[in-house]
């Protein structure tokens, strides 16, 4: 995801910077600490489920029934975000949900000729279908990236499917006619690669260099998250799954208003375009990547239940891998809400 248009100029600044040096802040001054790893290696087997368009891969931990949480990952991430939460929140008695999202691991499209589409309600249409898939009424949602923005359009087109959320950066929903407006020079140049993969170049390099590309995101969105190329690897396995490049670039290009979406999903783009305020319980996330926004005050007004907003310093943009217990304390704290 990485594209929010109330982004500081701070905090872009940071990742251009960065992405131009084409390493990560580690690479100069004083030794690097050792690169770390997460506590767990996997999920153990995937699971599949037939849900809408899609034949969705999904892991699953925690008894069968107990409160379900979703978890919902973003590019260029995948599931593997969660592998350290899922097991905290499961040895509290959730049952824990992790999907791939379109375009990721196992999750594959039942028919060759659908559209790969990448707009916002595709992705929470899915999610919907895998909950009806798996009959499951309610949920508690945790999700950042492309996952939280998944995550807030189900709680305000679908609140009676959100038991609660926890979203890392807050408010995300996409506000096309906002996307049109140019932001500081600064903060455009930390969406480089919106730009690259607008272009049939960008393309071609995506498809190319998935994996050099993807791990130099990894870099700059988290500059002090010292991880192991083993923990890279299960991740960018994921990008191996023939959509995802039409998928990536359908969801930046749809974004700016040069891919259109489908006539199927314009009802549900338009309440989103009115944007519908949050009506359930709800945790936000900030850290490092937020810089000046991380009080999160630029949508504070948008979520109305019970709320609280936490701020993680020292913490980039993978919330749930970088601070695993902080992230599934918000679940089992939202849940209490």
């Amino acid at each position: 995801m990485i594209n929010r248009r109330q982004f500081s100029t701070g905090s872009a600044a940071v990742l251009a910077t960065a992405a131009i040096a084409g390493c990560s802040s580690s690479d100069t001054g004083p030794a690097a600490p050792a690169p770390v790893s997460s506590k767990n290696n996997s999920f153990g087997p995937l699971k599949q489920v037939q849900a809408g368009v899609l034949n969705i891969g999904y892991a699953e931990a925690g008894p069968a029934d107990g409160p379900v949480a979703i978890l919902l990952h973003g590019w260029p991430y995948d599931i593997h975000a969660f592998v350290d939460v899922a097991p905290a929140l499961a040895a509290k008695g959730f049952r824990v949900i992790v999907p791939y999202l379109r375009g990721y691991g196992t999750t594959t499209f039942l028919k060759g000729d659908t559209v790969r589409n990448a707009q916002q309600t595709t992705f929470a249409s899915d999610i919907i279908a895998m909950m009806d898939a798996l009959k499951i009424d309610k949920a508690i949602f945790g999700a950042f990236d492309w996952g939280a923005r998944t995550a807030c359009v189900i709680a305000a087109l679908w609140p009676q499917r959100c038991k609660a959320l926890v979203s890392d950066g807050g408010y995300l929903i996409t506000n096309l006619k906002a996307n049109l407006q140019p932001l500081p020079p600064a903060t455009e140049l930390g969406w480089w690669y919106q730009y690259y993969f607008t272009t049939e170049r960008g393309v071609m390099g995506y498809t190319k260099n998935k994996r050099e590309f993807n791990k130099l995101i990894w870099q700059t969105a988290s500059p002090k998250w010292r991880f192991d190329d083993a923990t890279y690897e299960r991740s960018a396995t994921a990008f191996d799954n023939p959509d995802h490049v039409a998928i990536v670039i359908h969801n930046y290009r749809w974004r700016l208003s040069l891919a259109p979406g489908e006539p199927a999903y314009d009802a549900l783009e338009q309440k989103l375009a009115e944007a519908p305020a949050i009506t359930v319980p709800a945790i936000t996330i900030a850290s490092d990547f937020e810089g000046a926004a991380a009080d999160g005050m630029a949508y504070r007004n948008k979520f109305t239940a019970k709320y609280e907003h936490r701020v993680l310093n020292g913490i980039g943009h993978n919330v749930p891998q970088e601070a695993p217990e902080e992230f599934a304390k918000a679940v089992i704290d939202v849940d209490r809400f």
